[in-house]
C-alpha cells in the first residue's frame, strides 16, 4: 500500500493538510446545501481533526492525494456534524481502491451452511480496524440522490460502537431504545417484504441484506435524500434525526 506521504504515515508522520481546493468544492455539492456558515467552520474543524487522526493509504495501484483524503473527510464529518468527533476515535486507517474491490469471505446461508463468496464491494469496514473505500464510489456521493459510500461506511463505524454492526449505535440520553428498535424493525419488515416481492424502492435495495446494513444504507439516504426518506419511513426518519441531532430536510427547506 502506498500513500501520498510516501508511506502509511502514523502517529510519528506529518498528517495530511486540507486541501482547499478539493474543499470549495466538495462544499458546492448538494449534500452541503443549507448548512449555515457556522456549521461549515464546524465541518471543517471535523474534517481537519479526521485527516489528522487516520491514516490515508491507497491499494490495488490507487494513489491517494491530499484532495482525495479531504474529500472522504469531508462527507465523513458530516454525520458527526452535532455529535463530536470522539464517534470516530478507536480506529486508525481508511485504506482507498480506485474502484470496487473484491471480498473474499464466508456467508453463512438459512440452513447454516457456510459457503466461500467473492463479491465485488464498493466499501467496508472493520470493528476496530480499517474502513476500505472505493475513490470511484466517493466520486459519485455528495449529489443528492440517497447514495453516499463514505457516510454508509461512516454510519457502520457509528454502529459498532454498541459492540457489533447490529443497526442499533449507542442511543442518546433520552432516547427510548424500544422505539428505536420497533420503529426500525417495523421499516425493515415493510422494506424487505416490498423488496422480496419484487418492487423497485426508491431507497436502495442492498439495505434488505441485515439491519446494520439498512442502518448505514438509511444513514446515506437522511443526509443525501432525506425527503425520501422521510416520505417511506416517517418514524425511521424522526429516530435518525434525534440520534444525529441533524434535520437535513428542514435544512433544506431553510426552516
Amino acid at each position: 500500500m502506498t500513500s501520498f506521504l510516501g508511506g502509511l504515515f502514523g502517529w510519528g508522520d506529518v498528517p495530511p493538510a486540507l486541501d482547499e481546493g478539493a474543499w470549495r468544492t466538495t462544499m458546492e455539492l448538494p449534500l452541503f446545501d443549507g448548512l449555515r456558515p457556522e456549521e461549515i467552520a464546524r465541518l471543517r474543524e471535523l474534517a481537519g481533526r479526521l485527516l489528522a487522526d487516520k491514516s490515508f493509504s491507497g491499494a490495488g495501484g490507487a494513489e491517494v492525494d491530499a484532495g482525495m483524503a479531504t474529500v472522504i473527510a469531508a462527507f465523513a464529518a458530516l454525520p458527526v456534524l452535532n455529535l463530536g468527533y470522539g464517534w470516530y476515535e478507536g480506529w486508525n486507517e481508511i485504506v482507498v481502491y480506485q474502484a470496487g474491490f473484491i471480498h473474499d469471505g464466508e456467508q453463512m446461508d438459512e440452513a447454516g451452511v457456510v459457503h466461500h463468496v467473492r463479491h465485488v464491494h464498493s466499501g467496508e469496514s472493520w470493528e476496530g480496524g480499517p474502513m476500505v473505500l472505493s475513490w470511484r464510489d466517493v466520486q459519485w456521493s455528495g449529489s443528492g440522490e440517497g447514495f453516499n459510500v463514505v457516510i454508509h461506511e461512516f454510519a457502520h463505524k457509528l454502529d459498532m460502537r454498541s459492540g457489533g454492526a447490529n443497526g442499533r449505535p449507542p442511543l442518546h440520553s433520552g432516547m427510548n431504545p424500544e422505539d428505536w428498535a420497533h420503529d426500525f424493525q417495523t421499516a425493515y419488515d415493510d422494506f424487505c417484504r416490498r423488496v422480496d416481492g419484487g418492487e423497485e424502492p426508491l431507497i436502495d435495495p442492498y439495505a434488505a441484506e441485515s439491519p446494520a446494513e439498512f442502518f448505514a444504507v438509511l444513514s446515506e439516504c437522511f443526509f443525501e435524500a432525506p425527503d425520501v426518506l422521510h416520505q417511506a419511513y416517517p418514524a425511521a426518519y424522526a429516530q435518525m434525526k434525534r440520534f444525529y441531532l441533524q434535520d437535513p430536510l428542514a435544512r433544506l427547506a431553510g426552516t
